[in-house]
């Protein structure tokens, strides 16, 4: 992956929680439980998944920055999801959201060549480094806003 192609994938990331609170203007509190499909998370439930999603990625980027070949854990993302979300408001999950995507941007735009590199390993899909990391999650929110609209039934 080049500069260029990298500096793309950050503004996509930075992009990220825009594109949900837009999935989420006018919502009614009633909207936030309903399911396009019997298997589909509610927008509440992405919502907080996206929260919990990019606090774990914080962490994650920054252990690949600082550690010697760390061990990247996954995490099961339908039981938070079903034991976490509940009836919660939504508001400071869109701020923890916001927040960690702004700090962790901060770090990416420093980044040094020698740091997109650092390899790592994530426990369940092996090989991971910087610029996977950044491939995964600068599409992370644009693919659960997409879930939020059909949840509303919301259709471009």
């Amino acid at each position: 992956m080049d500069a260029a192609q990298r500096a793309e994938l950050i503004a996509r990331y930075r992009d990220g929680h825009r594109v949900v609170e837009e999935a989420l203007a006018g919502v009614a509190d009633e909207e936030l439980d309903r399911r396009s499909a019997p298997d589909e998370w509610t927008a509440r439930e992405v919502v907080h998944h996206l929260a919990d999603s990019e606090m774990t990625a914080a962490v994650r980027l920054r252990k690949l920055l600082v550690e010697d070949n760390p061990v990247i854990q996954g995490y099961d993302e339908p039981a938070f999801a079903k034991r976490l979300t509940m009836d919660r408001p939504i508001a400071a999950s869109l701020a923890a959201l916001d927040a960690a995507r702004r700090t962790t941007a901060e770090l990416l735009e420093r980044m040094t060549e020698a740091d997109w590199q650092r390899p790592g390993t994530h426990s369940e899909s092996g090989p991971y480094d910087p610029e996977r990391w950044l491939e995964i999650y600068a599409a992370h929110a644009h693919e659960h806003a997409e879930q939020i609209r059909r949840a509303r039934g919301i259709l471009d």
